[in-house]
C-alpha cells in the first residue's frame, strides 16, 4: 500500500475510528522509541534519549523554532520518529524542565556571544 492509498483510506475513515487509528499509531511508535533517561554526569544530567547525548531541550528547542520531524530526523539519522514521539511526550510531560533548560542554554549562548568573549 502507498502512503497516497492509505491517505484515502485515513480521509474516509468516521472520526471514531480515526482517532482508534491515531491511538494505534501512537501506542506502536512509543513502543518501539527508546526511552528517555538522566543519566548522571552525561550531558549535565538533562533528560536525553537513552544511549545518545541528544538532550531532549536541543529537540525541542528546534521545534519551538519551527523545525519539522523530517527537518529533525534529517539532521539526527540515528533516530527514528518512534523516538520523537516519545521526545514530544516527555516535553508535554514537563514542560517547565524543558523550558528552564533551553532558557540556561539561550543565556550561555548569549554569553558566548558577546563583544569581550569573541576576542
Amino acid at each position: 500500500m502507498t502512503i497516497p492509498e492509505l491517505e484515502a483510506q485515513l480521509l474516509a475513515l468516521t472520526p471514531i475510528d480515526k482517532a482508534e487509528a491515531i491511538s494505534i499509531l501512537t501506542q506502536s511508535l512509543k513502543n518501539s522509541g527508546r526511552p528517555i533517561a538522566k543519566t548522571p554526569g552525561v550531558m549535565g544530567g538533562d533528560a536525553c534519549i537513552d544511549n545518545t547525548r541528544i538532550p531532549v531541550w536541543l529537540l525541542a528547542s528546534y521545534r519551538n523554532d519551527g523545525a519539522t520531524d523530517a527537518f529533525i530526523l534529517d539532521c539526527y539519522p540515528q533516530l527514528s520518529a518512534a523516538d520523537l514521539v516519545n521526545v514530544w511526550a516527555y516535553t508535554e510531560a514537563y514542560p517547565d524542565e524543558i523550558e528552564e533548560a533551553i532558557r540556561q542554554q539561550d543565556d550561555a549562548d548569549e554569553i558566548l556571544d558577546t563583544p569581550a568573549n569573541l576576542k
